[in-house]
């Protein structure tokens, strides 16, 4: 019996088998590639939204310290329920009657938020979800200080804070997919 040494195919096989390999290896490069420029792109996206929040929440808490009045009326800034703001503003979330406490913001339901701002490319929605009455004002005055001395009679008032939760939610004009949501504690 003759055994057959014919090789003539052998280094066509092999450089096919070898192309096969490039080409696995040429894919997933360039798969890891895509896959990293789309990540990036998100992670962009979502520090821009997270910063719109901050933005949004800075404008709340001028609000708050204002007792509800901005001195810098910002660009489409909207307060659907201007009374039921400063009743949040003042007053336990115990007492409030017919407005919403709870975390969630609807853009498309103005009960559900207490102000809009339009900052950039963002549309940016703040509420207040819960207030804890306190005894502090927006100005304390001469606390501790006066052109006469105390006497020993006298008491001091100690200063309880108000303490808001606030909710932010921002998303983008273009694409509302691209948001971001933000709670703050707030103490005044």
């Amino acid at each position: 019996m003759k055994t057959l040494r014919n090789e003539k195919g052998f280094a066509l096989a092999f450089v096919l088998i070898l192309a096969v390999i490039a080409l696995v290896f040429t894919i997933a490069m360039l798969t890891m590639v895509g896959r990293g420029s789309f990540l990036s792109g998100q992670q962009k996206r979502y520090r821009t939204a997270v910063e719109a929040g901050h933005g949004g929440a800075e404008t709340m808490l001028q609000m708050i310290s204002s007792r509800g009045y901005l001195d810098n009326v910002y660009n489409e800034q909207f307060t659907p329920n201007s009374t039921g703001l400063n009743t949040k503003l003042g007053s336990p979330t115990g007492v409030w009657i017919g407005l919403d406490n709870t975390t969630t913001i609807d853009p498309n339901t103005p009960s559900t938020y207490d102000m809009r701002v339009h900052l950039g490319t963002y549309l940016v929605y703040t509420k207040i979800a819960d207030t804890v009455e306190g005894n502090s004002g927006a100005d304390e005055g001469l606390l501790k200080e006066s052109v006469v001395n105390t006497g020993s009679g006298e008491v001091t008032v100690v200063s309880v804070p108000y303490l808001y939760t606030i909710e932010v939610l921002s998303q983008a004009d273009a694409n509302p997919t691209d948001r971001s949501r933000i709670s703050v504690l707030y103490q005044y």
